[in-house]
């Protein structure tokens, strides 16, 4: 089969586009430089932004996002993925533009929590966007996966850890507390695990070591676009070994 190539639609935020980067690095079962996937990167962090857009406070980034594809259609990409979960608000309108397939990081999600928790309920950290568009509830809803979103104070916490914190660049500790705070209530509301909902969320658990059940979208996307480009998963390699 005919290897394909990976096109990062990225900058929002720069951060997180190398987090995608790096995880199609480690997640593909390569024994040398040659056996990995070609993939052509815009990170574009100029990009406006999408939660201060879809809650009417801001520019459009449609434009500029549409610049982007472009690009990567002319570099060749053979399928186009976004490593901002609020940026999927636009991906009907992007997909209207091009016959390269997006791979939607809602769907790979939603498709991992139905198959990694049956019966189990997830409480959605995300954006005040993501979640005032509905993408999540959506995305999970199809998949019967049970869901519960912040009430607005945890919201408020969540989108400080998020541009307040990880995107700022502050330590880790600056945001310690508003991310354990709103674990913590959710946690007692009934959510079992979660989604970390917002490409910058990975980076913080990450960065905090923290223990907490959960699932991690950009991984998810990162495998869907290496079995879409016809490269194996190492933990497949390992599997069959």
């Amino acid at each position: 089969m005919t290897k394909k190539t990976i096109g990062i639609l990225g900058g929002m935020g720069p951060l997180a586009t190398a987090d995608l980067f790096h995880k199609i690095i480690s997640l593909t079962a390569a024994d040398c430089d040659g056996e990995h996937v070609r993939v052509y990167i815009d990170s574009n962090s100029a990009i406006p932004d999408r939660t201060a857009a879809i809650l009417g406070q801001g520019p459009d980034p449609f434009p500029a996002m549409r610049d982007s594809l472009r690009k990567l259609e002319a570099c060749g990409a053979d399928c186009v993925i976004m490593p901002c979960n609020t940026a999927h608000y636009f991906l009907p309108r992007l997909q209207g533009l091009t016959d390269i397939p997006f791979l939607s990081i809602l769907e790979s999600a939603a498709k991992a929590c139905r198959a990694r928790f049956p019966g189990k309920t997830a409480g959605i950290l995300a954006t005040r966007g993501t979640l005032s568009a509905g993408l999540y509830q959506a995305a999970l809803e199809k998949e019967g996966v049970s869901c519960l979103v912040p009430e607005d104070w945890e919201q408020d916490a969540l989108m400080d850890v998020i541009y307040g914190g990880v995107k700022a660049g502050a330590k880790p500790e600056c945001y310690r507390t508003n991310l354990l705070s709103v674990l913590e209530t959710l946690s007692a509301r009934g959510a079992d695990y979660f989604v970390l909902g917002c490409t910058e969320l990975p980076l913080a658990f990450q960065l905090l070591g923290l223990p907490h059940p959960a699932l991690d979208p950009t991984e998810e996307l990162a495998k869907a676009a290496i079995l879409f480009c016809g490269y194996p998963l190492k933990y497949q390699r390992t599997e069959q070994a």
